[in-house]
């Protein structure tokens, strides 16, 4: 092969390999923008729907995250923040438990542990219940009567938390275990607040 042929074979195939680095170049710029423009379609999505909360901040911090999961899905929407919720009342839980291996509890602060950490743990029996009549909904020939079975248990967690804090009327209670059962039972309660306001989005 001649000097000149060489140069016109080099400069043909180093023209190609230019061509494709550069439509996989914009390739991937494009991937990134859809990609983009995606991220900010979802939490827009989530934002206008938390804006129906009575809490619309601590919704959002919560589902947020979750954004690529739920898209534009009200019924994941719902799904994830009952997961999230029950996940926190789970560490609810386990911060009340820690409260009775406190040393120099009175009477009335063991008695007031031990209501609060049954009425979580009814808390998480019911928003278990909640999330598997969630997943059965779409396919469920009693949408109505499911729904309304939704709504009650997510209510009842709702009452079991303020049952906590109700029993401090009239109790001294020590300044570590009242702030643990309010801090926990106060968020709790937003976040199960915003379920049941997440619930009249679904198309049921």
């Amino acid at each position: 092969m001649s000097s000149s042929s060489f140069q016109l074979v080099f400069m043909f195939c180093f023209s190609i390999l230019l061509l494709l680095l550069i439509s996989t170049s914009m390739q991937t710029v494009s991937a990134a923008t859809t990609n983009k423009a995606s991220a900010k379609t979802y939490k827009k999505f989530i934002k206008s729907a938390c804006n129906s909360t009575t809490y619309p901040k601590v919704c959002y911090k919560a589902l947020s995250p979750s954004a690529s999961a739920i898209k534009t899905d009200t019924n994941k929407l719902c799904n994830i923040a009952l997961s999230f919720t029950l996940n926190a009342t789970y560490n609810a839980s386990s911060s009340i438990d820690s409260l009775s291996k406190m040393k120099g509890l009175s009477p009335s602060e063991k008695e007031i542990i031990h209501d609060c950490a049954e009425t979580t743990g009814e808390a998480i029996d019911e928003l278990e219940k909640s999330l598997k009549t969630l997943a059965n909904l779409q396919g469920s020939g009693h949408k109505a009567d499911e729904m309304n079975d939704l709504e009650t248990w997510v209510s009842a967690v709702l009452t079991d938390e303020y049952t906590c804090t109700d029993e401090f009327d009239g109790q001294k209670v020590s300044k570590a275990v009242k702030s643990t059962i309010n801090k926990s039972v106060l968020y709790l309660a937003q976040l199960t607040s915003n379920c049941l306001a997440l619930f009249n989005l679904l198309d049921y």
